[in-house]
């Protein structure tokens, strides 16, 4: 049950609403996740933008959205596990690897150590050691492509916990259940 509901577009302030009118624009609708951060115009805006910047990193769109699949599974943010089953679907992941991803399991061995990285990062709370980090440059991953990691787990954590908190009503086909 949302502890802060989504705001009505037209009751948000003058920023939030050119904002939402991008969110629109780019994915016809207004999901409630954006309706809720519209209450602070800059933390809409900040999330836009990390966002953004994020879908023009060197990183494939499908092993995003698996890292964001491994993180949301990390932290149980059914929000986020459906939105980004939706996502990742949209990129051609297929039912079974979008649950392979929130299982940490994916099947190229590049991927594989990016996903096995972002599930250490999450459960030592970033406190990942140098061998962590040399399994990332043994997989073939460059330093931008690491840096990008970290971004994608940090912006990823930001909104399993951004959902949690406000309580979120999921408004995406529900992602299936992880046997």
């Amino acid at each position: 049950m949302a502890r802060i509901h989504p705001i009505d577009p037209s009751d948000a302030d003058p920023k939030a609403q050119e904002l939402l009118e991008g969110v629109q624009k780019k994915l016809g609708r207004k999901p409630n996740i954006f309706l809720t951060l519209a209450h602070s115009p800059a933390a809409l805006q900040a999330y836009l933008g990390f966002s953004g910047a994020m879908a023009t990193s060197a990183l494939p769109g499908k092993l995003r959205e698996q890292i964001a699949l491994t993180v949301g599974q990390a932290n149980l943010c059914d929000y986020c596990l459906a939105a980004h089953t939706a996502i990742g679907s949209s990129l051609g992941l297929s039912q079974e690897e979008t649950i392979a991803a929130r299982k940490g399991e994916v099947s190229d061995a590049k991927a594989q150590a990016a996903i096995k990285f972002s599930q250490n990062m999450v459960a030592d709370r970033g406190n990942v050691g140098d061998a962590d980090v040399q399994a990332l440059r043994d997989a073939g991953y460059s330093d931008q492509q690491i840096v990008e990691i970290v971004a994608v787990v940090a912006l990823n954590l930001f909104t399993n916990y951004f959902n949690h908190v406000m309580g979120t009503e999921v408004d995406f086909p529900k992602a299936p259940p992880v046997a």
